[in-house]
């Protein structure tokens, strides 16, 4: 099956929309065959172990081998590189930190598309440039693969349960194939349009997630200030025109809530490493585009200071103890 799948495209040429279609049909009969997996950082790691969970026999590869043991337990094949995955398997998940990675586990001396195979779905899950993911869908189609970018939201909570959001952008005849795979790990698969189209929603996405947690914890902390009990406050807030992720889900007040990084020291979550980069992204396309974004500048600002300050390897709802102590010095 995955060498049918495999030769499918080399008859693109001759009839094109026939083989589309036969493709597409070939993909849905493939299921529950071997999963490539690149990446097992926070969110890779419970990704891949979804896949695991609904049948599917992965081969994962990162470049921190202590990553991989996990999941090796679980009976998944760890091999040494990207290459090494992209030629054992048909269909491909990657989970990276930046575009760089991107571009290395792509396009590197042991990238994927040193042995990606003809007929390849290739899942691109990180966070990244729109016109890094549109490049490498360019050089994988070269090569006979289909390259997707399917940037997620919900955190590594939601990758934990399997109830992430995917926001997908590439070809609208391999949807359907790509969500086979997505749906185990997430509630939402949502097609977006044309490869890129995914990392545009999560970049703004998270723009506008960063701008709701600053002016929570800036709430929360006037509040608390101002005599009111901070479980309180977000009683009230979240019962009234206030309300939103950052204050009912998320809150960045020890205390408040359990289950959350502010009750842990802010440790697990999302970094505030990451979203510094990801509204870096949001300035870069906004400045191409010449949208104008002064909260959405602002909060790069206070996320790059915060970096600076200690606070990079925390969760970014950490922004509410970087405030207390702005205002103590």
């Amino acid at each position: 099956m995955a060498a049918l799948l495999r030769g499918s495209r080399c008859l693109v040429g001759k009839c094109h929309n026939h083989v589309n279609a036969v493709q597409v049909s070939i993909r849905s009969m493939a299921s529950k065959t071997q999963v490539g997996f690149v990446g097992l950082g926070n969110m890779g790691n419970p990704m891949a172990k979804n896949l695991i969970k609904h049948g599917y026999p992965v081969i994962a590869s990162d470049v921190f081998p202590e990553s991989c043991k996990e999941l090796q337990e679980l009976g998944a094949q760890i091999l040494d590189s990207p290459a090494d995955v992209a030629d054992k398997a048909d269909r491909i998940i990657t989970m990276l930190p930046s575009s760089p990675n991107v571009i290395d586990v792509y396009t590197g001396p042991n990238g994927i598309l040193k042995k990606v195979k003809k007929g390849s779905l290739l899942i691109d899950s990180s966070t990244i440039d729109p016109a890094v993911s549109k490049d490498m869908a360019v050089a994988a189609e070269k090569l006979g693969a289909v390259f997707m970018d399917a940037p997620v939201s919900g955190g590594v909570g939601a990758a934990t349960s399997g109830k992430l959001t995917f926001m997908v952008g590439g070809p609208e005849e391999e949807f359907n194939a790509a969500k086979e795979l997505l749906s185990c790990m997430g509630a939402n698969v949502v097609y977006c349009g044309q490869v890129g189209t995914g990392q545009a929603a999560k970049i703004c996405n998270n723009m506008l997630l960063a701008i709701g947690m600053i002016g929570t914890a800036e709430t929360m902390n006037l509040g608390i200030r101002l005599g009111l009990d901070p479980k309180l406050l977000a009683k009230i807030l979240n019962m009234s025109s206030g309300r939103c992720w950052s204050s009912d889900t998320y809150n960045p007040v020890p205390g408040v809530m359990e289950g959350v990084p502010s009750a842990n020291n802010y440790q697990g979550g999302f970094g505030t490493t990451l979203m510094a980069k990801d509204l870096g992204l949001a300035q870069y396309t906004a400045t191409n585009t010449k949208t104008p974004v002064p909260l959405g500048s602002l909060a790069h600002q206070i996320y790059r200071m915060m970096c600076a300050r200690g606070y990079a390897s925390k969760d970014f709802s950490s922004v509410f103890q970087f405030l207390r102590e702005e205002e103590g010095q």
